[in-house]
Parts: C-alpha cells; sequence; structure tokens
C-alpha cells in the first residue's frame, strides 16, 4: 500500500498508539487534540500482557518497565468474609507464559512516553474537532475554528463521547448501569505490612453493586483503589467529581476488615458514573474509522478499555500496511476486531471474570501484532 496522510481525532492512549504504529508503517500521521496543554489528570492505567506485549514494539516497553509497578498476583478474594476465591501469578509468571508482564502505571506517565515516540509538530493541542466528513477516497476534519483539512483516511480516537462516531452514526443514547465508580491513590505506607500489596487484587460483594480494587502504581509507592457503589440517578455521562470518602466507607461496612482498611487509608475520592452502549455494528464510512472508546466504550471490571485501544492500534496500523487497498484495510480491521471487542465488553458488564478463577488466556494472550488478518 502507497502512503496515506492519516489525521486522527484524539491524543488519548489508543490514538497516540496508532499515530506511533502508522509512522512505524510509513504513513504521514496528524494528531489533533482538544485539549490546550497536557495535563497530569487522571490515575490508573492497568496493563494487561496482552497490552503490554503491543506496547513493546512502539518503543515504550523499557520506560513502563522502569517506571510502572509490577503486581505480584492477580487475585479474587470474596468482600464479606475475605475468602481467597482465585490467584493467577503474574509478574515473571505473566512474562513467560504470555510474553510480557502486567504493569500499573499512571495514566499521564503513560501518555508522555507515547508522546516521547512522536516528532515535534505530529501532534496538535488546542485543535477541537467539530465533525468529520466522509469520502469515498478522502475525509475532511473541520475544527471548532472554521478550519479544516482532508486526509487520506481519518481515524475517530476521541472516546466515549466521540464527535467522530456522531458525525458517521448520529447521536446515540447510552444507559446508566446504576453503579457509581469510586477512585483514590495514597501512599503505600499507610498500608505497610498488610499480605499481598503488591498484587492486583478484587473484593467481590455479594452482588454486581459492590467491589472493591486495590494494586499497586509508581513502582509500588503509591496504592491505587477502584470502588462502585449503587446509585438511582445520574445527571451526566462522563462527569467526575469530588466524592464522599465517609459514604464510601459507610457503604462498605459489611466488607472485611482489610478491604475496609484499604478505604480508611484513602484521604479522597473522586467519582464518577457508569455508562455502556452497546457494541456498534459497523465502525467505518467512507475514509474514517472508530478506535478505542469511540468505537467500543467499556465498564472498567476487566481494566481493557486501555488494552483494546492499545490493540485496536497496532491492529488497524497492521492492516494499513497489508491490504491491498484502504477500504480493504479498514474491513480487515473490523473484522479482526469487532469480535473481540463486542465478547470484551460484554463479559465486563457481566462483572463475573476471573471471579472463582476463570481462564484468562484468552484475554491475556492475545498478539496484536500477529493475529491474522482477513
Amino acid at each position: 500500500m502507497s502512503t496515506l496522510s492519516i489525521g486522527i481525532c484524539g491524543a488519548g492512549l489508543g490514538g497516540l498508539a496508532a499515530a506511533i504504529a502508522l509512522r512505524k508503517a510509513g504513513h504521514r500521521v496528524e494528531v489533533f487534540e482538544r485539549t490546550a496543554k497536557f495535563n497530569r489528570v487522571g490515575a490508573d492505567i492497568n496493563l494487561t500482557p496482552n497490552a503490554v506485549f503491543a506496547l513493546d514494539k512502539l518503543g515504550v516497553g523499557q520506560f513502563l518497565r522502569h517506571s510502572a509497578a509490577r503486581p505480584t498476583f492477580r487475585i479474587s478474594r470474596d468482600g464479606l468474609t475475605g475468602e481467597e476465591t482465585s490467584r493467577l501469578p503474574m509478574s515473571a509468571a505473566a512474562e513467560e507464559k504470555y510474553g510480557a508482564p502486567q504493569l500499573t502505571i499512571h495514566r499521564a506517565d503513560l501518555l508522555q512516553a507515547l508522546q516521547d515516540q512522536l516528532p515535534e509538530g505530529c501532534i496538535h493541542l488546542g485543535a477541537r474537532v467539530e465533525r468529520v466528513a466522509p469520502g469515498a477516497t478522502d475525509a475532511t476534519i473541520h475544527f471548532a475554528d472554521g478550519s479544516q483539512k482532508t486526509f487520506d483516511l481519518v481515524i475517530g480516537a476521541d472516546g466515549i463521547h466521540s464527535p467522530t462516531r456522531t458525525a458517521l452514526w448520529g447521536q446515540d443514547d447510552p444507559e446508566f448501569t446504576g453503579l457509581v465508580s469510586y477512585r483514590g491513590v495514597f501512599p503505600r505506607e499507610r498500608v505497610e505490612g498488610m499480605a499481598d500489596i503488591d498484587a492486583f487484587t478484587k473484593w467481590w460483594g455479594t452482588s454486581k453493586d459492590k467491589q472493591i480494587v486495590v494494586f499497586p502504581l509508581t513502582l509500588g509507592r503509591e496504592i491505587f483503589v477502584f470502588a462502585t457503589t449503587p446509585q438511582d440517578d445520574w445527571t451526566e455521562e462522563g462527569w467526575t467529581l469530588p466524592g464522599d470518602i465517609d459514604a464510601l466507607r459507610s457503604a462498605y461496612a459489611d466488607f472485611h476488615p482489610e478491604a475496609r482498611k484499604i478505604l480508611d487509608a484513602c484521604d479522597e475520592v473522586t467519582a464518577s458514573a457508569l455508562f455502556v452502549r452497546e457494541p456498534m455494528e459497523r465502525w467505518a464510512k467512507g475514509r474514517v474509522t472508530l478506535l478505542g472508546d469511540a468505537a467500543h466504550p467499556m465498564v472498567p471490571f476487566m481494566a481493557q478499555g486501555a488494552c483494546m485501544a492499545i490493540e485496536d492500534a497496532v491492529v488497524l496500523a497492521r492492516a494499513l500496511t497489508d491490504a491491498a487497498d484502504v477500504d480493504a484495510a479498514l474491513a480487515a480491521y473490523e473484522a479482526e476486531r469487532k469480535p473481540r471487542t463486542a465478547r470484551i465488553q460484554e463479559s465486563s458488564l457481566a462483572n463475573e471474570w476471573l471471579k472463582k478463577g476463570s481462564n484468562a488466556d484468552w484475554v491475556y494472550a492475545y498478539d496484536a501484532w500477529s493475529v491474522p488478518l482477513s
């Protein structure tokens, strides 16, 4: 395939990974990000072996290994009794089995590592995409300032509120899950001596409304916490607000003392609602396609949202290298990625995966660099 000009809407993890992979495939790439500057926002990114393996060939593997934490196990425990219901060896065992370990890292650190792989001028900040117009042989990005730019291909990697998806398929209405998620980070010293504090541990409630997930960040110096509670209503999808730590602790008053100790270590938490969308029938229209949350947003219960975006980026770049033409490449990309991402969307929403030792290989062993493309 000849060299293409490619515009990417969104400089998140999927967009930047796609830019790197597509440049390695020989294409000319520009990335457009609506924010005026990158801030250290967000907290955790849980990179399971399938994502780390994909990132290794994008040139950031060594950085990740020197800055991320490496959970020792993936553990499930009964939230009330504390009983351990499954234990999956990670770290060196995962590297031997899957070719890469599980790594947990601050989102901003991973974004910086990806940015460092791209040349100056590749990323355009403060470039708010208003809409995208697909054509048979090219596509045009229209920006909020009235300017526009045409490319051979446009990729919408612009998240759950994707203006690219809306331009292609119209506005859709997400469904509120009835759950609010809470996230917090605290220094490791506050729980020093607790068993398996270097592991990824999920404490399961008696219903899907409640769970606590805890794992290390920043080489183990910090501990990240994720928890959920039921709530009847929520006004806006995607909003992140200060959470009530005392109310969260009260909601888990019946949990095991070790689980409550994790929440007691948090000074503050943020809160955001969890919404879902059904898997899409199509991602592409003309010379525009979608990637990551723009194509397949999912609840975080399998920790695969970022991982799927990274896999998407690699598979799309491979398709645009090997296929005879762009249309064939987009069809091959979608044919490979849709079944996997839909299965993970559905499995994550069901929230049973690895509760009692289910098989992890179908998720962790996926190799985006060599999976066959039809």
